[in-house]
Formats: structure tokens, C-alpha cells, sequence
């Protein structure tokens, strides 16, 4: 959506509409992230005891009622506002509001902390770069896309959704093969990801669960933005 048109006199205002819907599905891959498991691997398996598979598997069917959530929503409120819409519509217009207040502070400490991590991971690879400079450069970039509109955004969310498939394409290829190249014949082998008995506790799992399902956060962008 982009810039505000008036078509008469008496005509309410509305959006321009400026994406495409393959502009939209490219979004929610982006903002869903297929490659979001990868840095926080290590966090989830020391908390769940190895068993990150589990734990992501649980999230996700977790997750997945909640989507299909939003979906029967959206058909039933097509309109702005995602969760605002939904809660302030089935619920109560207060609950509402203070759900929209939610969002928007989601959408202030969002960009606060991508700006962070990615000053913090750049540090990994130029440990000579002073933090200040990292976090100016970051938010400066981010605040520079933005205000280059909506159809700029997109263009470089293509750009990303492409780079995270090449990204899990290798990853596959090089898992592939060190299963091939390197045969296991120990029992179990295949299945040690989800269960292993020799380390299994469930209060383990669940607190990986509750980190895991970090990754699937911002499946609801597509349905805000749309």
C-alpha cells in the first residue's frame, strides 16, 4: 500500500495498492525466516538437552493452531489491523486497543533489536569495529530503507528470500553429504535428534519448546501487512 488517493468528493480515503501477491508470500517467507532455527541451534539444544528437532517440531504444531487461527480471522475481518482487528472484534474494542499498543511496541523494539544483533554478528567477523559504529551503520541502513517506500522494501525482501534459499540448499547438500560420506551404524542413529533416551527429560524439552518457538515469530507480518 502506498500514498494516500481520494477518487471523489465524497469518497472515504484509501490506500494505493502498490505489492502484488507474490510481493506478500515473499514477505512472509522473509519475516518468517526458514533459516531462523540456525542461530539459536546451540541456545535450544543445550536447553532441551540435544533434542532441537523436538523442541521445533512441538513449536511448530503449537504455532500451526495459531496460524490457522489468523487465517479463519482474516476471512472473517478483512480488514487493516491483524490482531488489532480480531481481538477489538471478537473480544472487546478495549482489549482491542491495548492489543494494537502491543503491536506498535513490537514494531519499536523490533527494529531496536535487529539493529543490536546485527552489530553484535558483525563483531564476530570484524572484532576491530567499534560497536558504536556497527549500531549507527545498522540503524542508519535500516532507517534509510524504509523511507525509500514499500515497493524498495519488497525488491530487497526478494533479494533476502533468494539468499536464505541458497543458504538452506548448501545446507541440505552438506548434510546429505556427511550422511552418505560417513556411515553410522550404531542403532538409533536416525532417531537420536528426536528422542534419545540416554538424555531425554521432558521439563527439558518443554523449555526448549518455549525458545524454539521463537522461530516461528512474525508468521502474523503477512496478514498486518496485507
Amino acid at each position: 500500500m502506498q500514498n494516500i488517493a481520494t477518487s471523489g468528493v465524497d469518497a472515504p480515503p484509501k490506500l494505493r495498492r502498490a505489492l502484488r501477491l507474490w510481493d506478500l508470500i515473499l514477505y512472509g517467507i522473509v519475516v518468517i525466516q526458514p533459516t531462523a532455527p540456525m542461530p539459536v541451534f546451540g541456545v535450544v539444544s543445550e536447553r532441551a538437552r540435544g533434542h532441537v528437532v523436538t523442541a521445533v517440531l512441538i513449536a511448530m504444531v503449537a504455532m500451526l493452531f495459531t496460524a490457522i487461527s489468523y487465517g479463519r480471522m482474516a476471512r472473517a475481518y478483512p480488514s487493516a489491523g491483524s490482531a488489532f482487528t480480531y481481538v477489538g472484534q471478537e473480544i472487546h474494542p478495549a482489549l482491542g486497543y491495548v492489543t494494537g499498543w502491543g503491536m506498535v511496541m513490537d514494531y519499536l523494539l523490533n527494529p531496536l533489536i535487529c539493529t543490536i544483533l546485527c552489530t553484535q554478528l558483525t563483531l564476530n567477523f570484524a572484532p576491530g569495529l567499534p560497536y558504536v559504529a556497527g549500531v549507527v551503520f545498522f540503524a542508519a541502513l535500516f532507517t534509510g530503507m524504509n523511507l525509500f517506500g514499500i515497493q524498495t522494501s519488497a525488491r530487497i525482501n526478494d533479494g533476502l528470500a533468494i539468499a536464505m534459499g541458497i543458504v538452506i540448499a548448501i545446507f541440505f547438500v552438506l548434510t546429505a553429504h556427511y550422511v552418505f560420506r560417513h556411515p553410522h551404524g550404531e542403532a538409533g542413529f536416525f532417531w537420536h535428534p528426536f528422542y534419545d533416551p540416554q538424555s531425554f527429560e521432558l521439563k527439558s524439552v518443554l523449555g526448549g519448546t518455549s525458545l524454539a518457538v521463537l522461530t516461528y515469530i512474525g508468521f502474523d507480518g503477512i496478514s498486518t501487512l496485507s
